[in-house]
């Protein structure tokens, strides 16, 4: 049988081959001998062995012992409503999103809205202005797609000069990824017969904040989805319960909740959240603005902040990554800070405009290094190291923060935040 010295680095700072995980004969040899008074223990019965369990309930909760797993949330102390929650990243596994656990970015608190009260509107530039209830879209084809949601604002924190020092999901975290279920937005646009001059799609929401935002026709009709249900139950209220627009690898502003009108126009509205927000002044002077696109953008979950490696060893370096463009095509690797770059496995399925779950072997000798993930989608576009996203646009960004992240690994196992 294999051992772990048998396998030799393929790149600096120990890192092994993506594939080690997956040949036969390979083990970790994680597990500690044990004395035979232990082991005796071990063997006996354990007190929730000796009496009956808890009887059935009407909804699953996580158990007592996970309630770590939450989400961090800051709201505003003049507006409660208002503010956001982070999904914690670096608890999580695999590519979903728990809904619970979904990140929240609340203008003016979360409506409590009756279904059966609640209409869609689809007006303006069209030759038949359309009312839908709920029980309306139910009665349409729906289809089903598994993408990522990321605020626009996700992860700006990392603009400042100094590395903020937090868990990656409470820094990274306001981005998620679930299978959405709902009725093609083509489906509806075409029964309403969109006139010819119109370009512009005007979606408001049903909260008290009127939440609007515009969207290009051409997206509207390409892949956008008037959700109804988030992995495979009915939307939750914060997550904009009845109805969700989801607009696929667009930032998160555009995915407006509580959808509740779609007025079809020749221009955009020019709301506050697409001229004072999201509207971003470069080093030359120009502005960015209507950018939409989130682009391609990795980050190592585990091991990340808050984890300890406790000896020398292989370990497991985990991370997720996502494009706006389209499917990931490669995540790269570096335990050594960027001098050399191993490829991560990519797990199954990897699709398009959601997240992607990379895995790859890493022997730690148990001295400083400095982790790094580099991920590049189908575009051929590669996330930028972060001196390149400042020298391109400018050092007071807000919004489409994209950059590498790296985790420093002390010689104690501690890991920080560090720009290099």
């Amino acid at each position: 049988m294999a051992k772990q010295t048998d396998f030799e680095p393929v790149a600096g700072g120990g890192l092994l081959d993506r594939r080690l995980f997956l040949q036969r004969g390979f083990y970790f040899t994680m597990a500690t001998a044990l004395a035979p008074a232990v082991a005796s223990e071990a063997g006996d019965r354990l007190p929730w062995m000796e009496k009956p369990g808890k009887p059935f309930s009407n909804y699953g909760q996580p158990s007592p012992h996970e309630q770590k797993t939450i989400r961090w949330t800051m709201a505003n102390s003049m507006a409660p409503g208002n503010g956001v929650s982070w999904t914690p990243l670096q608890d999580l596994e695999g590519i979903i999103t728990p809904s619970g656990l979904h990140f929240e970015r609340h203008h003016n608190g979360v409506p409590d809205i009756d279904p059966a009260r609640h209409q869609l509107l689809i007006h303006g530039l069209v030759d038949r202005a359309l009312v839908f209830t709920l029980q309306d879209l139910l009665r349409y084809p729906m289809m089903s797609c598994y993408c990522f949601i990321e605020c626009g604002g996700n992860s700006n924190a990392a603009w400042r000069s100094e590395p903020i020092q937090t868990q990656a999901g409470y820094f990274h975290g306001m981005a998620s990824c679930s299978e959405w279920t709902g009725v093609p937005l083509r489906l509806l646009l075409e029964e309403a017969r969109i006139k010819g001059r119109a370009q512009w799609l005007i979606a408001e929401g049903a909260d008290a904040s009127m939440m609007n935002i515009s969207i290009p026709l051409e997206k509207a009709m390409e892949d956008c989805l008037l959700a109804v249900y988030q992995n495979g139950e009915r939307i939750r209220p914060e997550n904009g319960y009845p109805l969700r627009l989801v607009v696929p690898g667009w930032e998160g502003v555009v995915n407006v909740k509580w959808l509740r009108r779609l007025h079809i126009t020749s221009r955009p509205t020019m709301a506050r959240n697409e001229t004072a927000k999201y509207t971003e002044l470069m080093p030359s002077g120009k502005a960015r603005q209507f950018t939409f696109i989130m682009d391609a953008k990795s980050l190592i979950t585990h091991p990340s902040i808050g984890h300890k490696l406790d000896r020398p060893g292989v370990y497991q370096i985990s991370g997720l990554a996502w494009s706006g463009r389209g499917k990931i095509s490669k995540v790269e690797v570096s335990a050594d800070g960027g001098k050399t770059w191993a490829e991560a496995e990519l797990q199954e399925p990897v699709l398009a405009k959601c997240f992607t779950r990379f895995r790859i072997p890493w022997r730690w000798n148990g001295e400083q290094a400095v982790l790094k993930s580099r991920a590049v989608d189908e575009s051929g576009y590669v996330q930028p190291e972060r001196a390149a996203l400042i020298a391109e646009r400018g050092q007071h960004g807000y919004f489409h923060y994209n950059a590498i992240v790296s985790w420093a690994v002390s010689p104690e196992g501690d890991i920080s935040h560090v720009y290099a």
